[in-house]
């Protein structure tokens, strides 16, 4: 029995789709079940959920301090319900039902747990509350490193919080206040923001919130304002802390330092220099490091290099952002070549810095697409027994794959691993997808063992890109095996694992390997969406099956699932590459009825239909109709076009239409550098022909010779 697409699919397998609705719904019903075996108590006294520490004896920052307190302890502890503290924080009296969890001993305060709180709370205003409360039960938490970075953070992401009057009475009724320590917070998240204004009008009123000017907070709105690149404003700020008995201090300077080098203004960071050790603050690493970022932004290489010899003579350590900002700035500054020139010089004159140095180098000869220079080095420092921190050569060896030689590659990366260097799984996905691709499927394979063992692949997710992996390379065996390894073990497949294997088989036309796909995805309780449809329509049409591909697309619709431009454009390509033009500007015509726009693609294929056939008057039309659609041309449009009026004999038309290419913002490719290079020569233009020739071998485009032409 042949596959009818989803209308026989559906018949066949009536049974399963019948229970489908019914099946997944007592599946999210356990689920339900399964995550919440005990329903929680219904009101304010629901027991929250908390969450589990790492280790058995968690202590809050101050245990030493009060060891007698419960409250810090550990307990039978379940996954935060990030939900219930939602909802207690929008509550009037969400400060007094905290409290009241806590003295029931609901709450274990440890910092992972007050971590996990601060950066699942959605409502931007519940992180600060919710730190609020903590700063009053403990300021020792509130002072915490991790708690004010997950603080800041979520203050950041999720806002910007404003410190309206509601907020601040809902504050002060709490018997709360808002602490330097919290404004700091505050008008750091401000600055990242952009909200240059906001800060100085809070500030200006500090005085309204109970709190008094302090260099701390000066440092965190000149801080904010460096941020927001309102450097005048900074220096305004700066200015002002005279008059309210605030002494700059290193962070001060360190701040403006920062702000000025930033925009490349160098000398006005000396000046800030000298005054700041004119008061007694020797410059330290940073204040190094931001100035060798600065000259770098300036262009003043030389200067640069000065500040590390400066650092040696005063005895200040370099540390890994000090040569990182050094390598990067080098690079950004000169070309790729003569950085990497400039690196390898300072290296040699101090040897001391070079594993740092090494590292940066090799990520920036990564990042500007230098194989060469980067596998040479890596090599050259795999004699000398180096050993590049594992992202720095997993960013090496994705370089390497792209321009190397495979074989070269892969002999240095087993001499690293052997040494005992780690590859990440995303590196590993690349050296697989480049090893099959070249036909080299014995190191393939031998490098997918090593991430089986590694435990690389050990979750849906990762399954789902090696059988991908898999798919491109037309390894369907393999990749059917992996398929068959995750549900053997106990891994439950998702819909983007069946639509990948799926679309695997469909690029082979195996029409009986996607039906049972199909079977398995029904009986998984997945729906088909879009892509599973796309895959179907598109096996259908490579085993010629024309009809039964357009009854899919029609299933489409009463699936609930709305064919997408590329669904549309499978069926247009495939009808125009047998001929059926008429139905394919149906095609086109419908799509545009349901709302879907064509794009690029589906204009190609009907006007390269029509220039084969010689009809250029409609290729015509529907040129004039994509450029009305806002749809640029492309060199596959143009071909069209220009092999056709060649083929007519309307050569000059030919020309005329290419050589307005670049003026219309296409460049020519090969195909169609050669066909105007036929048409040439054909009119027995021969010169002409040979300029064209050496103008697109000065682009890099490969194009005949007129000796090749004439066969002599």
């Amino acid at each position: 029995m042949r596959l009818r697409a989803l209308p026989l699919a559906s018949r066949a397998l009536s049974p399963v789709l019948t229970s489908l609705s019914s099946h997944q719904e007592s599946l999210a019903t356990s689920q339900r079940c399964c995550e919440n075996p005990t329903k929680t108590r219904a009101g304010l006294t629901s027991v929250n959920n908390v969450e589990a520490s790492s280790s058995s004896r968690t202590r809050r920052p101050n245990s030493d301090r009060s060891p007698k307190s419960d409250f810090y302890g550990n307990r039978c502890i379940r996954p935060i319900d990030h939900d219930y503290f939602s909802r207690v924080l929008l509550r009037k009296d969400w400060f007094l039902l905290l409290n009241q969890e806590l003295r029931a001993k609901r709450i274990v305060l440890n910092s992972q747990f007050v971590v996990s709180v601060l950066q699942n709370l959605e409502n931007p205003l519940h992180p600060l509350k919710f730190y609020i409360w903590l700063s009053n039960i403990d300021s020792l938490f509130a002072r915490d490193q991790s708690v004010k970075r997950a603080l800041a953070n979520s203050l950041y992401r999720k806002g910007p919080v404003v410190l309206s009057v509601e907020l601040l009475k809902e504050i002060i009724d709490s018997g709360c206040r808002v602490t330097e320590e919290l404004l700091c917070s505050l008008i750091g998240s401000w600055g990242r923001l952009g909200l240059a204004k906001y800060c100085n009008e809070i500030f200006g009123q500090i005085s309204f919130l109970g709190l008094r000017h302090s260099t701390r907070l000066y440092n965190a709105v000149i801080d904010a304002l460096v941020k927001s690149n309102s450097l005048d404003a900074a220096y305004l700020k700066f200015q002002q802390m005279k008059a309210d008995s605030c002494t700059p201090d290193r962070f001060t300077y360190n701040i403006l330092i920062h702000g000025v080098c930033r925009m490349g203004v160098v000398d006005e960071a000396i000046r800030l220099v000298k005054q700041m050790e004119g008061l007694g603050y020797a410059s330290n690493v940073f204040t190094y490091t931001i100035l060798i970022d600065g000259f770098c932004n300036a262009k003043r290489v030389d200067e640069a290099f000065k500040v590390i010899e400066t650092m040696k003579a005063r005895n200040v350590r370099t540390n890994e952002a000090t040569i990182r900002s050094l390598v990067h700035g080098v690079f950004r500054c000169v070309t790729p070549g003569e950085a990497f020139e400039l690196i390898i010089g300072f290296i040699e004159r101090e040897p001391t810095m070079g594993r740092l140095a090494c590292d940066a180098l090799l990520c920036c000869l990564s990042n500007n697409c230098m194989p060469r220079e980067a596998g040479a080095l890596l090599r050259k420092l795999g004699e000398l027994g180096y050993l590049p921190n594992s992202e720095t050569f997993n960013i090496t060896i994705a370089c390497l794959l792209k321009g190397l030689v495979l074989h070269d590659t892969c002999e240095m990366l087993d001499r690293f691993i052997e040494r005992g260097m780690k590859l990440g799984f995303s590196t590993y996905l690349m050296l697989l997808e480049a090893l099959y691709k070249a036909g080299k499927c014995t190191d393939g394979d031998r490098y997918y063992s090593q991430m089986v063992k590694g435990g690389l692949i050990s979750n849906v997710f990762s399954y789902n890109m090696v059988i991908d992996c898999f798919c491109k390379a037309s390894m369907m065996d393999k990749a059917s095996k992996a398929f068959k390894e995750l549900k053997h073990r106990g891994i439950t497949p998702n819909l983007f694992t069946f639509n990948t294997l799926m679309n695997g088989y469909c690029k082979d036309g195996e029409v009986r390997k996607i039906r049972d796909l199909l079977e398995m995805l029904l009986e998984h309780g997945f729906t088909p969406d879009v892509f599973t449809f796309s895959s179907i329509i598109d096996g259908l049409c490579r085993a010629k099956q024309f009809e039964d591909a357009l009854s899919c697309l029609s299933e489409m619709i009463e699936w609930g699932v709305s064919p997408s431009v590329v669904t549309y454009n499978i069926m247009i390509h495939s009808l125009c590459s047998i001929g059926d033009v008429t139905r394919s500007l149906k095609l086109v015509r419908k799509m545009q009825r349901d709302g879907v726009s064509p794009d690029i693609f589906s204009f190609n294929a009907l006007i390269q239909s029509f220039c084969r056939v010689g009809k250029i008057k409609k290729a015509e039309r529907l040129f004039v109709s994509m450029l009305t659609s806002g749809l640029a041309p492309d060199s596959y449009t143009y071909s069209a076009f220009i092999k056709a009026l060649g083929e007519l004999g309307r050569y000059d038309e030919a020309k005329k239409l290419f050589f307005s290419m670049e003026q219309n913002g296409c460049v020519p490719d090969s195909f169609t550098c050669n066909l105007i290079f036929d048409i040439l020569m054909k009119q027995g233009q021969v010169q002409e022909a040979e300029k064209l020739t050496k103008a697109c071998r000065d682009r890099g485009i490969i194009v005949k010779s007129y000796h090749t032409f004439s066969g002599s």
